[in-house]
């Protein structure tokens, strides 16, 4: 007899938002008793000297069942941390969180800092953020992955700090264990020049590690991740029949672990990291993995929505599966709370005294040309009239495996041209948006060619389309589209205060070839920061 195939019938599906789809999926496995071994499991372990289920774990928007008996008995010297890979608090001078993973429960979970290696004398406690993965369809088996997360608060601006971590029977102090190491560094107390990078549509791949290695090179403060991290999820259209391997996840963190142990690796949700089983909004996987700033507008069931401010650069994450008329199994989830925390955000980040540029960065694109994905009309309807109010600099996304940039672009129309290696005012011309996508996974293409530097093709148009309502692809013919490259890459950005301060931005092809340049700069800086309210 074959085993029952877990899943909503497709007659069902097509009418089902993602909390729908969530608990359909809770109750039917629950009635079948699939969670019964699970639960004996969390009753077994109970009182064995696991990290308690404290008032911080209480807010952790992850399910409750712990691995299998056996891993209670596990020595904790036989157990090695891995997967390291940090984000910054709401203060990126003040705070730090670590995350990390272990293949077992471990004892008493903690993280040891301090200014040089030999002195790792603080030491704090690590919440522990247990995820259950029933086995899915395809035959993939039951997983049970452990994740940890140490808050580190109250750290010296501008500061370089040393860390391990560990659990009872492994000691990151001890002479054996000085070789996983780690460090970072928090961001200066006042403005001055720096580097980040971006990208997004990773996933696991000799391309994705590849990219990693020529962004270490860059030694960047931070790390910016559009959306579809993993791709445990290989569909991504946010459906029953879509099947996610949790244990994708394990591999993306140890690739990405020599990067994100010591640069912060900030994430935001795309429409492949929408996974149903773990909570409603499919979101509750993301939160057990990742340690983000919680000052969006609901950063318990919205994990990737959130802002900070680096230097005289505030950076604002957005989820745009809330806004897309492509993929709209969670469009309107937030019933307008996101948009409208996102007004209020940009109008105080552009009052704050400090700031010389806002960076928006999230996964579907507001201007693309691509015959993947193109342009999501819900976005252009959403968030774009208010980038322009607000006066944004950069608007970063993936989604379209390519690198695409655009001119500067204000009421839908090109308001300046920007070709490559020129310059760009927002305050007078409009908004460069850049898609990043090609970070790792296959590539797609354009219906007009490639433009790049040192291979300009300029086109006049270009017959693309955008998606509207009911999911209508809408024709349109666009001049914005200034350069266009089917490889995979990444983007380098330097910030520079100062009487007119820039970005210079860049994008690196995967054999560290430049592929673009331009400069975005403002007609006179805003002064030195004021040392409070940032990222709040």
């Amino acid at each position: 007899m074959d085993t029952p195939r877990v899943g909503i019938p497709e007659r069902l599906a097509a009418r089902m938002t993602m909390p729908e789809q969530h608990e359909y999926l809770r109750t039917r496995l629950t009635r079948r008793g699939m969670l019964r071994a699970g639960a004996a499991t969390a009753g077994a372990v109970a009182g064995t000297g696991l990290l308690g289920a404290g008032p911080a774990r209480a807010r952790a928007a992850a399910p409750t069942l712990l691995t299998s008996p056996a891993t209670g008995r596990v020595d904790g010297s036989l157990v090695a941390p891995f997967g390291r890979h940090l984000a910054f608090g709401a203060d990126p001078r003040t705070q730090m969180r670590i995350s990390w993973q272990v293949p077992f429960a471990v004892k008493r979970p903690y993280v040891r800092v301090g200014p040089r290696p030999w002195d790792l004398s603080q030491r704090i406690p690590a919440e522990a953020r247990d995820l259950h993965t029933p086995a899915l369809p395809k035959k993939l088996p039951a997983v049970d992955q452990l994740y940890l997360h140490a808050a580190l608060d109250g750290l010296r601006p501008g500061q370089t700090y040393y860390y391990g971590v560990g659990h009872d029977g492994f000691d990151p102090a001890d002479p054996r264990h000085l070789g996983t190491l780690g460090t970072f560094s928090t961001a200066p107390d006042r403005a001055e020049k720096f580097v980040f990078t971006a990208f997004g549509d990773q996933g696991v791949s000799y391309h994705a590690l590849a990219n990693d290695q020529l962004i270490l090179g860059q030694n960047p403060a931070f790390h910016l991740h559009a959306g579809d991290i993993c791709y445990a999820d290989d569909s991504g259209a946010g459906k029953p029949t879509d099947v996610y391997d949790a244990r994708t996840w394990d591999q993306f963190l140890a690739q990405t672990e020599s990067v994100a142990k010591s640069v912060p690796w900030m994430v935001t949700t795309g429409n492949h990291d929408m996974e149903a089983w773990y909570s409603p909004n499919g979101y509750g996987g993301q939160s057990a993995r990742w340690a983000l700033p919680d000052n969006g507008f609901d950063p318990r069931h919205s994990p990737g929505v959130y802002s900070f401010t680096y230097g005289n650069v505030a950076v604002v994450a957005l989820d745009a599966n809330d806004v897309s008329y492509e993929i709209t199994v969670n469009t309107g989830y937030s019933r307008g709370r996101q948009t409208a925390w996102l007004d209020r955000r940009l109008r105080a980040l552009r009052a704050q005294r400090g700031i010389d540029f806002i960076v928006v960065f999230f996964h579907h694109c507001a201007y693309s040309t691509t015959k993947g994905h193109a342009s999501d009309g819900g976005v252009r309807d959403a968030w774009v009239p208010l980038f322009e109010k607000h006066q944004v600099d950069l608007v970063v996304n993936g989604h379209n495996h390519v690198y695409e940039r655009t001119d500067a672009v204000r009421r839908g129309r090109v308001g300046r041209r920007v070709p490559v290696g020129g310059s760009t005012d927002p305050t007078r011309d409009g908004i460069v948006y850049v898609t990043a996508g090609g970070a790792g996974k296959s590539l797609y293409d354009f219906p007009a060619p490639d433009s790049y530097e040192g291979h300009e093709r300029d086109v006049d148009a270009i017959s693309s389309y955008h998606w509207a309502k009911g999911r209508e692809k809408s024709p349109e013919e666009v001049e914005w589209s200034r350069v266009r490259y089917t490889g995979y890459s990444f983007l380098a950005v330097e910030a520079e205060p100062g009487p007119r301060p820039r970005l210079r931005v860049s994008a690196l092809a995967e054999n560290g070839a430049r592929i673009d340049c331009f400069d975005i700069t403002r007609p006179g800086g805003s002064g030195p920061r004021n040392g409070s309210g940032a990222g709040q």
